[in-house]
């Protein structure tokens, strides 16, 4: 009998010690800190032409309570450049992350994926654009058939 008495007042207590630690790194259920949102996580160029540097400017909105800070932007190769606010966002500002995808040397679809560090709650986040690479010679060939 001794032993399950044990065995049940052990159980409480891990319940209860685990109750109270979700209490204080949650509140009602909302994680505090930064957070990161992509109003669009992806963009699609559609054909271009191969040698074409293309650029599409991401909105994100820091919609938790504490300040976002990007710590880096990592792309899938060289052929694509981010350019990110170095300065703290505040909750509730928005701000832009420029990709410039450089086509010189690709040919076919092309997909490549952002991934944001930063200190929010949310991070990694990513997004990514994605396009079809055309040879100049096959960009020719359709206009002359028009």
């Amino acid at each position: 009998m001794k032993a399950k008495h044990l065995s049940l007042i052990v159980t409480l207590f891990f319940s209860i010690s685990t109750i109270s630690a979700q209490d204080n790194t949650e509140s009602e259920g909302v994680l505090t800190g930064p957070k990161i949102f992509f109003a669009k996580k992806s963009y699609d160029f559609g054909d271009i032409v191969q040698g074409e540097k293309v650029e599409y400017v991401f909105e994100l909105e820091n919609t938790g309570n504490e300040p976002l800070i990007l710590t880096d932007v990592k792309t899938t190769c060289g052929c694509t450049a981010p350019e990110w606010p170095r300065e703290p966002i505040e909750p509730g500002q928005k701000e832009s992350l420029k990709v410039v995808f450089n086509s010189a040397g690709k040919v076919g679809m092309q997909n490549k994926v952002i991934t944001v560090m930063s200190n929010a709650v949310n991070s990694p986040a990513r997004v990514k654009i994605v396009t079809n690479v055309l040879t100049k010679d096959a960009e020719s060939d359709s206009g002359d058939n028009q």
